[in-house]
C-alpha cells in the first residue's frame, strides 16, 4: 500500500526567539527538520514526501539540503493562512491516489518506530489514526474566575503523525474551514469519521520554546549513549 507524509513546517521562529524558524535549529550539527525525516524514512524508506513551508524558506531549505547531504525527493510548497490551509496545499501535491497519507509536524523529531508503524496499520485498516498519550499531571477546567477538577483518565494528549486514508482526508478537506479544525484528526471527525487512538510516545514533543529544545538536545544525547 502507497505510504505518503505530508511535513508541516510553517513556522517563522517567533517563539523560539530565532531568526530563523525553528525546524532549521541544529540538534548535534543538523537541523531539526531532518531528524524528523530520518524517523520516517528510517521505518518506511520510499516514503512519498510533500513538505509544506512558508515560501520565504524554500531556498533556504534546498541549501541546507546540499549542505546536509539530504537527497530524499521532497515535493516543496507554500504554506497557508492556517494549518487546515497548509495540510490542504500540501495534499493537493501527493501523487498517492490511495494508501495512507501521515501529517506530522516538522518540529516533533522523535516520533518512534512503533509509533509510526502503529499510525499507519491502523490508518490503513480503519482509516484514520491518531496517537495519544495519557495524561501526568491533575487537569481543572476553567470557568471564568473560576474552576472544576477534572478526572484525567478520560482525557489523552494528541500527538502527530496523524494519519488517514487518502481518499478520506482528501473529501475531509473539501469542507469549509472552520475555527474548530485544530488539527487533521477534527478535519476528519467533522467529516463524520471515526478516529482511532493508538498509543503515542512521550518523548514525541514539539519542540516551539527554547526549554523544548534543550529537553531535544538531552534526549537526542540519550539516544545515542
Amino acid at each position: 500500500m502507497k505510504k505518503a507524509l505530508i511535513l508541516v513546517a510553517g513556522g517563522t521562529g517567533t517563539r523560539m526567539r530565532s531568526s530563523i524558524p525553528k525546524q532549521f535549529l541544529e540538534l548535534n550539527g543538523k537541523p531539526l527538520i531532518f531528524h524528523t525525516l530520518n524517523q520516517f524514512l528510517a521505518v518506511y524508506p520510499d516514503l512519498e514526501v510533500v513538505l509544506v513551508m512558508h515560501p520565504n524558506y524554500v531556498n533556504f531549505w534546498h541549501e541546507q539540503c546540499q549542505k546536509h547531504g539530504f537527497t530524499h525527493p521532497v515535493k516543496v510548497v507554500d504554506g497557508g493562512a492556517e494549518r487546515f490551509h497548509s495540510v490542504k496545499n500540501g495534499l493537493d501535491e501527493i501523487e498517492a491516489e490511495h494508501g495512507v497519507v501521515a501529517v506530522h509536524d516538522a518540529v516533533r523529531p522523535f516520533p518512534s518506530k512503533e509509533c509510526i508503524e502503529r499510525c499507519f496499520t491502523m490508518a490503513e485498516e480503519q482509516g484514520a489514526a491518531i496517537p495519544v498519550v495519557t495524561l501526568v499531571d491533575s487537569i481543572r477546567k476553567v470557568h471564568g474566575s473560576s474552576s472544576i477538577a477534572e478526572d484525567r483518565a478520560d482525557f489523552r494528549l494528541v500527538q502527530t503523525p496523524q494519519c488517514f486514508s487518502v481518499t478520506l482526508l482528501r473529501e475531509a478537506y473539501h469542507q469549509q474551514y472552520k475555527d474548530e479544525f485544530t488539527d487533521d484528526a477534527s478535519v476528519v471527525e467533522a467529516f463524520g469519521h471515526k478516529i482511532q487512538l493508538v498509543e503515542g510516545n512521550r518523548e514525541n514533543v514539539k519542540i516551539t520554546t527554547p526549554d523544548d529544545l534543550i529537553f531535544a538536545q538531552a534526549w537526542l544525547a540519550a539516544l545515542q549513549d
